[in-house]
């Protein structure tokens, strides 16, 4: 299997796509999930890009969660579409960029200087 799921209910999953997940104790942690490749078991490997949980470490980590768990709404939140992603070559330099910095500490100033940095933007403002 690969590509779109289509689910027996919930959603439609795809790769590309990107969940926040909802489980009670991941609440503290906003563990938010890319979908990588859909296996033949119907397990998507997923690429952990967000989470707060020992200040980041576990970001770029892949795990195993099957399509029917990511298509449950009350399991995961949908928060963007495939589409949005393969259409910006420039997302992968943009999210290595941000989980550099990313931490309980990171500051807004921080995100913003890593995003000029990848980007190749003038940084010279104060």
């Amino acid at each position: 299997m690969t590509g779109r799921i289509p689910a027996a209910t919930g959603r439609t999953v795809a790769e590309g796509q990107l969940y926040r997940d909802l489980d009670r104790y991941m609440a503290g942690r906003d563990r938010r999930l890319r979908v990588g490749p859909i296996g033949p078991d119907g397990r998507a490997a997923c690429v952990v890009e967000h989470d707060l949980h020992q200040g980041g470490a576990l970001v770029g980590r892949t795990t195993p969660i099957h399509v029917d768990n990511l298509a449950n709404p009350r399991k995961f939140e949908l928060l963007q579409d495939s589409d949005a992603v393969v259409a910006d070559p420039r997302y992968t330099r943009l999210l290595t960029a941000m989980a550099a910095v990313h931490g309980p500490a990171a500051t807004p100033r921080d995100y913003a200087r890593a995003a000029y940095d990848a980007l190749g933007l003038e940084s010279n403002v104060a």
